[in-house]
């Protein structure tokens, strides 16, 4: 049997929206109600929304050398761990500018943060991170890159960035993956995508056109 939503966005009625928080981010305030399972509606009650919007994440691969690029950078997120310290081993990833594609954001974000040029583009899903409290929508995509020369520090200093490249061939990835030194969302979606995918990859197959 084919799935089939019971509800769409017309069984969500929206009573009151506003700002609670704008700095860095924002978290928005929702009073809302919605249809039951049951039948009938639900009585009004409040959300926060912490409010992200798009971002997108790159896999770099370079097929000849069987290397990926990945990035070290600090995580604010993380700081309050006891037993690792606050600095994550993940994709190339950013936000989306105004009037800016998806695909043009994940080209911009690999030359800011590794200063490489990148070929056959691929996108590989959409995922909300959190949906039961931000709105994040992240794109993952695979691209291929040249690895000989990788390597240094980048990052926008007016956005505080400190983002050191890390190249890594694809077995120790999948060593770190496995061992959880690589914990976030993104990285693991990508290379377990990877690992599907992988003898492919190296043979020359499933390759699409992209923008250098």
């Amino acid at each position: 049997m084919t799935y089939k939503p019971v509800f769409s966005r017309s069984d969500v009625e929206i009573v009151a929206r506003e700002t609670a928080f704008k700095g860095f981010f924002s978290v928005q305030r929702l009073t809302l109600r919605h249809r039951l399972y049951k039948g009938g509606w639900s009585d009004s009650f409040t959300r926060e929304l912490f409010c992200r919007g798009r971002a997108a994440g790159v896999l770099l691969h370079d097929p000849k050398r069987d290397q990926l690029v990945l990035v070290e950078q600090f995580r604010v997120g993380q700081i309050d761990e006891t037993d690792r310290a606050p600095w994550a081993l993940e994709l190339v990833a950013g936000m989306l500018d105004a009037n800016e594609s998806i695909e043009q954001m994940a080209m911009r974000e690999v030359q800011e943060e590794t200063g490489l040029s990148i070929s056959n583009l691929r996108f590989i899903c959409d995922y909300y991170n959190s949906p039961g409290g931000s709105d994040e929508r992240i794109s993952v995509f695979y691209a291929q890159v040249d690895a000989a020369n990788a390597g240094g520090v980048f990052g926008l200093d007016e956005e505080h960035e400190d983002i050191k490249v890390v190249v890594l061939s694809v077995s120790e990835a999948i060593d770190l993956l496995s061992q959880g030194v690589i914990d976030n969302a993104m990285a693991i979606i990508a290379l377990q995508w990877l690992q599907l995918h992988h003898s492919s990859l190296l043979s020359g197959g499933n390759e699409v056109s992209g923008s250098e």
